[in-house]
């Protein structure tokens, strides 16, 4: 889906700094947001206090004013606007949350203490790194299945 006018017009306000145009942009963007949080949070397994939730929603909105609306500049419209904060948001969010657990951690384990309130542990005692690489090498595999191999295995493992 291309850009639509709508989209191009709130794009271009806040660009040109107009009054109110942040205003609109994250009013029309929340939502996208908050969804882009909760998906990427719930496909790691990792739970989210409400107030992590909003710290990683924030960093999204962050990121897309830094640098004077850099990464809204590079915005070429080849896709839609949605699409494209989907991405952004997703890759800021995957970065935070990555960011967020301990490296120094003993033994490769989360710290509770590395993440506010320590909501980010995962369930069944798996540790969020082992996650990421399990449900990244389950895909990886799966993308050699196929029909019903691959549907089992898909349904089994996520």
């Amino acid at each position: 889906m291309a850009l639509s006018e709508i989209d191009r017009n709130l794009l271009d306000r806040c660009l040109t700094a107009k009054p109110r145009a942040w205003e609109d942009f994250v009013d029309r963007f929340m939502g996208l947001v908050v969804h882009v949080v909760n998906h990427t949070a719930q496909s790691r397994s990792i739970r989210l206090a409400p107030e992590d939730r909003e710290d990683l929603i924030g960093e999204v909105f962050l990121s897309l004013v830094k640098d004077d609306f850099a990464v809204l500049r590079q915005f070429r419209g080849k896709s839609s606007l949605a699409t494209y904060l989907t991405v952004i948001a997703r890759r800021v969010v995957v970065h935070q949350l990555l960011k967020r657990k301990s490296p120094s951690a003993v033994g490769g384990e989360q710290s509770a203490d590395a993440i506010p309130g320590g909501s980010l542990a995962g369930r069944n005692g798996h540790h969020f790194e082992d996650r990421v690489s399990d449900r990244e090498e389950v895909a990886r595999l799966l993308e050699e299945l196929e029909g019903t191999e691959a549907e089992i295995v898909r349904l089994y493992h996520l």
